[in-house]
């Protein structure tokens, strides 16, 4: 009989965290970052169906990178722990803390199970709160650990090159227009050091939290003429609703 080959449990983990993060690099980045009114969510994306950005409650949005069924299953959960919960208690009461820790439960323990693979994704979860100061930003990563972001964060592809330039750049106080315009330029950087590539409105996905907005659902989605006038630089195109669309 032969010896079963040994792997240590250190070793297993490094190898399942490798494996996550390999197919979570080969897709296309997302950003979120906090300007004055709310919460901008951007993602270079070129299918008007399958959403990288969604909403989950009143005030909370969701958004990932990785495979696409997998995260689709987590923000479908996330959906359902949202309204069962606003049901059962106070609409208060869903928070962006709570859904990440739920999250992070979930992705934990796919992650530490030997008889299935780790998920290859990566989330964010915020909440748009009254003031910028109660904006929260969570991102979780494939092993469960969830980071408390401040202002701006990357997720996928080149997130550690994006982020660099982000952090250099954002400010507090920003107007939409000039946030999305951050975001855009972080994501059309070459990662190696080359010219940046040019995105159009149909290659990117944008959705907002606007605390401002009257209704109760903070999420809006950004396209057409309203997205095309932000990314030129028009500030009043924050302000139309007419080619908003809330899910």
């Amino acid at each position: 009989m032969s010896t079963p080959f040994y792997v240590s449990p250190q070793q297993a983990m490094a190898d399942r965290a490798e494996y996550a993060r390999k197919g979570i690099a080969r897709g296309r980045s997302v950003v979120v970052l906090t300007y004055a009114d709310g919460i901008v969510f951007v993602a270079e994306n070129t299918s008007r169906a399958l959403h990288k950005v969604s909403e989950i409650y009143d005030k909370i949005a969701f958004a990932a990178v990785g495979r696409y069924n997998e995260f689709e299953n987590l923000r479908i959960g996330g959906v359902r722990y949202a309204d069962l919960r606003g049901y059962s208690y106070d609409r208060a009461d869903v928070t962006a803390r709570g859904l990440a820790n739920v999250y992070a439960q979930t992705l934990g323990t796919i992650f530490s199970s030997v008889g299935e693979k780790p998920y290859e994704v990566e989330l964010i979860v915020a909440e748009v709160g009254r003031s910028v100061e109660e904006d929260q930003i969570y991102r979780l990563t494939p092993d469960g650990s969830v980071v408390d972001e401040k202002n701006y964060v990357a997720i996928g592809g080149s997130a550690d090159t994006i982020s660099t330039y982000l952090g250099q750049r954002h400010r507090g106080g920003m107007s939409l227009a000039e946030t999305l315009k951050l975001a855009v330029d972080g994501l059309a950087r070459d990662p190696n050091g080359g010219s940046p590539r040019t995105l159009t409105r149909d290659q990117l996905e944008v959705a907002v939290l606007d605390r401002q907005r009257f209704q109760q659902r903070k999420f809006k989605r950004i396209l057409g003429s309203q997205l095309e006038r932000l990314l030129s630089g028009d500030e009043t195109a924050a302000a139309d609703e007419q080619a908003a669309d809330p899910e």
